[in-house]
């Protein structure tokens, strides 16, 4: 397992799908996982330290554990299959380790919140790696960091009042 931080959200150009963006420790692998409009938003309101007069679904799951005695001590992205990845959270319950399958998206929402680590199997890094390489041959970049702006930009005009539902 490789420790990772979230390195921040992108959109993919082609698709205008959001690329949630993990980078190792010492920044030198970087694995982009495509997610969905809703988890990029869980996900950049904790990045952007916007808090909701409500919590969300992702807080909530770590206000759960917590009811119930149970801390989260790391999320793992721990395989890609077929070009889906899979995900895990660790929980300890008074020292009985639990792990629930979650979507990378999910976990990592949840582990910013829980400020755990996130880790990924060596073995995920080395498939994209190898399928970066293959399909590398004079391609440009998919993903444009500056794109992450438009995130921000959201975040700045939106308003808990704004919404049809209150959170």
């Amino acid at each position: 397992m490789v420790e990772m931080k979230v390195y921040g959200l992108a959109l993919d150009e082609a698709s205008n799908v959001p690329v949630l963006v993990l980078k190792d420790l010492g920044e030198e692998q970087t694995l982009p996982i495509w997610i969905g409009a809703m988890e990029a938003m869980a996900i950049s309101l904790v990045l952007n330290n916007v808090s909701l007069p409500r919590p969300m679904t992702h807080d909530l799951l770590v206000s759960l554990a917590a009811a119930l005695g149970a801390t989260i001590t790391r999320v793992e992205v721990t395989r890609l299959e077929a070009g889906t990845y899979y995900a895990e959270v660790e929980l300890d319950q008074g020292g009985t380790l639990r792990r629930l399958d979650a979507r990378p998206s999910d976990a990592v929402a949840v582990a910013l919140r829980a400020r755990c680590p996130i880790f990924v199997a060596r073995a995920v890094l080395d498939d994209v790696a190898r399928d970066a390489e293959a399909s590398a041959a004079g391609a440009s970049p998919v993903l444009k960091t500056e794109e992450a702006a438009k995130w921000n930009d959201l975040l700045e005009k939106f308003s808990g009042k704004d919404s049809k539902y209150k959170m």
